[in-house]
């Protein structure tokens, strides 16, 4: 049969052409129940899939309707094993005279921070040191034992019993500044491992939940210091952060508490209630109501070792004061290092910002020293973290 006759049967088809878009259109579908997003100029409908998205459909919820593509490769190590769930969702891609920047963000700036991450990767600065995290745990430890071992010794005095809860507030929060490099999956190549120490350090050396911290951590890196979408913004009306807050209260007359004097009420709700009060019902309620039976677990095992631990010296009732009163202390530890290098920058309403813009007008670091280092988890390298 010549070139011109007629295909044969088993001819290959042509594949449909992809459908494109334009960002108005894509802007379009940003909401609960109808998520648009684009990575690398792909496009996703997101709406059914993201309640089973692993880090919690309100992180990727941010994002419908914008380009994601600088978060997506931030959050997940392994990028190749992650786009075999995104096949299924794709259902189109740019219009190729559409930028692949929404809302005119700087692609410049975009170029420049994806070519500087390459060149940190190329000269491997993103390698863990395992001796580092070793010795950190194990230093974790030796505070934990020693605390026992004054109150076995020294029995249950004013004096032993404040040096053995400063001693477990400084494990505590070392404890928190730990789970936190784990929960990032920053220390080991494999995800499986990091979750698994995560989860030991979080559940078993502090009572709290894995999947509790990142829920709250991963939005909170998504869109930082903006409201509606940074749950650590949210003050639940005790208080007013930023410029537009403030206006936006005083047009509603939302006049829950006289946050002119706020500066003054801060030392007495902030950094005493977070964590003992706040913190922990939060925590508590959200494995119960999920029915995270891993995680809740994990934070049993804490209070069985702290409870055998610590009750033939106080008895239960004084164990649990006892308890409330390190979480006391920890919590303005806490308090401080983590709002140092974010209160002080900008808090507002969505700008859209590229990636990097946002995570700058958002943190700031704190001077290094060998104790601000030690004192902060190396959290004073807030910029480089984030």
């Amino acid at each position: 049969m010549g070139k011109g006759g007629n295909q044969g049967e088993g001819a290959p088809e042509r594949e449909a052409p992809i459908p494109t878009f334009s960002w108005e259109e894509i802007q379009k579908h940003n909401l609960r129940t109808d998520r648009w997003l684009v990575v690398d100029r792909k496009v996703y409908n997101i709406t059914k899939w993201s309640s089973r998205h692993p880090g919690g459909q309100r992180v990727i919820g941010h994002y419908a309707g914008e380009d994601a593509t600088d978060a997506f490769r931030a959050f997940h190590p392994n990028l190749d094993f992650v786009r075999k769930f995104m096949k299924p969702l794709l259902i189109g891609e740019l219009a190729p005279d559409e930028p692949s920047q929404d809302r005119g963000k700087n692609a410049q700036i975009t170029e420049d921070f994806r070519a500087l991450r390459k060149t940190a990767e190329d000269m491997k600065l993103f390698q863990s040191n395992h001796l580092f995290f070793l010795l950190h745990l194990a230093h974790i430890i030796v505070m934990e034992t020693l605390a026992w071992f004054i109150m076995a010794y020294f029995g249950n005095g004013w004096i032993p019993t404040l040096l053995t809860a400063f001693i477990l507030a400084t494990s505590q929060a070392q404890s928190g500044w730990l789970q936190h490099d784990y929960g990032h999956l920053s220390v080991y190549k494999t995800s499986r491992w990091n979750r698994l120490t995560h989860k030991f350090v979080i559940g078993h050396l502090k009572g709290a939940s894995a999947n509790w911290w990142n829920h709250r951590h991963f939005q909170h890196h998504a869109k930082p210091n903006i409201f509606h979408k940074d749950p650590d913004v949210n003050m639940l009306h005790v208080f007013v952060l930023g410029e537009w807050q403030p206006i936006e209260y005083g047009k509603k007359k939302l006049k829950y508490l006289p946050y002119n004097r706020q500066h003054e009420y801060f030392f007495l709700i902030g950094p005493p209630v977070l964590i003992p009060l706040y913190f922990q019902y939060q925590i508590i309620m959200t494995m119960i109501v999920r029915r995270d039976w891993v995680d809740l677990t994990w934070a049993i095992s804490y209070y069985i070792r702290f409870f055998v631990t610590y009750s033939p010296f106080f008895g239960i009732l004084g164990a649990l004061l006892f308890l409330n009163f390190i979480r006391f202390v920890e919590s303005h530890w806490f308090v401080w290092v983590t709002q140092m290098n974010h209160i002080v920058m900008e808090i507002d309403r969505e700008h859209y910002r590229d990636w990097l813009s946002s995570q700058l007008a958002a943190t700031c670091n704190v001077e290094q020293s060998f104790f601000n280092d030690w004192f902060s988890g190396h959290l004073n390298f807030q910029i480089e973290h984030q």
